[in-house]
């Protein structure tokens, strides 16, 4: 396998190769059908229609006293105040009905004057002039009966369940959650010599990514247990994380194990920490070769690794002032700059000026992805140029990729 820079793949192509790989696992793994209350980190096996044009009709959005706007006052109040379970009564010229919120309007009426502004003397209402449509929800301005609200492959959050609940839906059909076991590799972490802190971090992200993550202990640096221990997992779970073994040394045997036991996608991806990500696809499993360093194994796990489980590859930021220059390596590479944020101030963690000093002009992405301490960082800058101190930088925040 060569292992020159001209084999290694920009982030974006290989997310894409990610989504391919994710509609086939996704497709195996089967589906089922869970209640609103547990739809969180799910993802829609079903693209969900409108059934019927919602509000059916034209409702209160406020406590008040519903009538056509273009008539004059006084009108006169008719009727029993009309309630959210109420058929609306009909209403004559120059009648209003006394209504509450959520309530359907009667057909003559198109506006609501709000009980605050509305002076009520024996039977007569008077108030300000108000146009039609005040405090009213139109029918059919929330959905048409139809109209496609939900994508199958979506994932869908909390509030989805309030929409589908109105939707009539009290359960939805959505995919079974894969399965996931994690292997750590490397000879120093089977025989105790050094922690394995790759696998608890990226057990979580499954995790919160909606799925299911075992942790299937360690291996040594042994080409055939290493291969023995991959095909076992593959055949027990939808996906393997293997974390450690993914460089060009002699004892990185993980990924020469996958192009034995299936087709490796890609190996190396220009993302600097973070650089060795492969993914394989074998005949019964998909399988990322994770970088063993801490923080390089976190950058490219959730930013590559992570659509094959949300189905997200947007990266939403907020704008802050980089606090100091921060020249790059080599050309060719994505690098994500740690930092914190201090209000509008982004600084680089890992700079000399900052509590973690790793560098002081030249980003140095091989110490600082294997810096436990630099996982205190707030957020990332993904950039291919250098940064300048009092320039502008978008940060995008751990919360949004974890």
């Amino acid at each position: 396998m060569s292992h020159g820079h001209k084999d290694m793949c920009w982030r974006p192509a290989a997310v894409e190769t990610v989504e391919e790989v994710r509609a086939a696992v996704l497709s195996a793994a089967g589906t089922e059908s869970v209640g609103l209350d547990a739809v969180s980190g799910r993802v829609l096996a079903e693209s969900i229609a409108a059934p019927r044009t919602l509000p059916a009709s034209d409702r209160a959005t406020m406590d008040g006293y519903a009538f056509d706007a273009a008539a004059d006052y006084p009108l006169t109040v008719v009727h029993d105040e009309v309630y959210p379970e109420d058929d609306p009564p009909s209403i004559g010229a120059g009648e209003a009905v006394e209504i509450a919120t959520g309530a359907s309007l009667p057909p003559e009426a198109n506006a609501v004057l709000k009980r605050e502004e509305s002076t009520v003397e024996g039977d007569q209402l008077t108030g300000p002039a108000i146009e039609a449509g005040t405090y009213t929800y139109e029918r059919g301005s929330n959905v048409e009966r139809g109209e496609v609200l939900f994508d199958r492959g979506e994932r869908l959050s909390p509030k989805d369940a309030v929409f589908l609940g109105d939707l009539g839906h009290d359960s939805v059909e959505v995919r079974a959650r894969l399965t996931v076991g994690v292997l750590a590799t490397g000879t120093e972490i089977h025989e105790g010599r050094q922690s394995d802190l790759d696998s608890n971090m990226l057990a979580g992200l499954v995790r919160s990514w909606g799925h299911e993550a075992t942790y299937e202990g360690t291996v040594p640096d042994e080409y055939d247990r290493v291969r023995e221990a991959i095909a076992d997992l593959a055949a027990e779970y939808d996906v393997v994380l293997t974390t450690g073994g993914t460089s060009v040394g002699h004892g990185d045997h993980v990924v020469r194990a996958l192009s034995e036991l299936g087709e490796v996608r890609f190996h190396r991806v220009r993302v600097r920490p973070g650089k060795p990500l492969a993914l394989a696809e074998l005949p019964d499993a998909v399988v990322f070769a994770v970088p063993g360093k801490p923080l390089g194994a976190h950058t490219v796990a959730t930013l590559v690794v992570r659509p094959l489980f949300t189905g997200e590859t947007a990266l939403p930021t907020v704008e802050a002032t980089c606090a100091r220059d921060v020249e790059l390596g080599p050309e060719g590479f994505e690098y994500a700059v740690p930092v914190t944020l201090d209000g509008d101030e982004a600084m680089p963690l890992g700079h000399v000026d900052s509590p973690l000093q790793v560098y002081e002009g030249t980003f140095d992405p091989s110490v600082l992805s294997s810096s436990t301490r630099a996982t205190r960082a707030d957020g990332f800058v993904l950039t291919r140029s250098a940064l300048g101190g009092g320039e502008a930088v978008d940060v995008v925040p751990y919360p949004v990729v974890e």
